[in-house]
């Protein structure tokens, strides 16, 4: 699964870019200040380290298991891991870097946010998948869909300006219907699972792991679209206050 996500997002940031010479140019500096060269380079190391290791698994598999091969192996998994963490939450370092208020007033939530919405939806590929006995999986999908209930609430319970996208009109529906995909709703099917038999236990987490899946993606379309309608208002970024009727 992650060596088929790392085969799939450079096609995507290139798309984003524009044009593939510019993501080769990225690649030809190394900024630490800069998310976008940053966001190459963690990509860079992801998609090797995936490749590796799924490439290690299929001469296992294929030809027996070896020294070298489980030396690659291990090395591939160790090292996606470590690109693995901060690729998660890499959406929200980008876009939290702009001048668009909705997310740039959000930088210090987006980056958790974005991870723990994605490391449920991956929990929820893998229930999907079969693996819907581990209860590491359950954990972590538990602890992904209360951090989504608090930072539904979090939104919520702020009055300021800048997050009117995310409350009002279709980007506010879409925020709020990505939310309650992403956290109460799994949460709920969660805790109704630890409490089932084991038959009913293992679909409701399917369920579960599906809404968490819709969630996900309906959250980074929201905050698209929501930061899409804060760039059409000239007057948040230099503070300035509503026209009085």
């Amino acid at each position: 699964m992650a060596a088929a996500g790392s085969v799939i997002s450079p096609g995507l940031l290139v798309a984003d870019l524009g044009r593939p010479e510019r993501f080769l140019a990225m690649m030809r500096v190394f900024k630490p200040q800069s998310a976008m060269s940053m966001g190459v380079w963690t990509l860079l190391g992801f998609s090797g380290a995936a490749a590796a290791t799924a490439f290690a698994g299929f001469i296992s598999e294929r030809y027996g298991p070896s020294l070298p091969v489980r030396v690659l192996e291990n090395a591939g998994q160790a090292a996606s891991l470590a690109f693995g963490l901060p690729f998660s939450n890499y959406t929200g370092v980008l876009i939290g870097a702009t001048a668009i208020p909705v997310w740039n007033e959000n930088v210090g939530n987006l980056p958790i946010h974005f991870a723990a919405s994605g490391l449920g939806a991956a929990v929820g590929i893998l229930e999907v998948m079969g693996h819907e006995k581990s209860r590491a999986l359950q954990a972590l999908a538990l602890g992904a869909a209360l951090f989504e209930c608090w930072e539904g609430w979090h939104i919520e319970s702020r009055g300021a300006r800048h997050l009117n996208p995310l409350k009002q009109g279709t980007s506010g529906w879409a925020i709020r219907t990505g939310g309650v995909l992403s956290g109460p709703v799994p949460a709920v099917l969660r805790a109704l699972s630890i409490a089932s038999g084991k038959s009913r236990s293992r679909a409701l987490r399917r369920w579960a792991g599906v809404s968490s899946i819709l969630g996900s993606l309906v959250t980074r379309i929201a905050w698209v679209h929501a930061g899409h309608v804060s760039a059409q208002d000239w007057r948040e970024p230099l503070k300035l206050p509503e026209p009085s009727e």
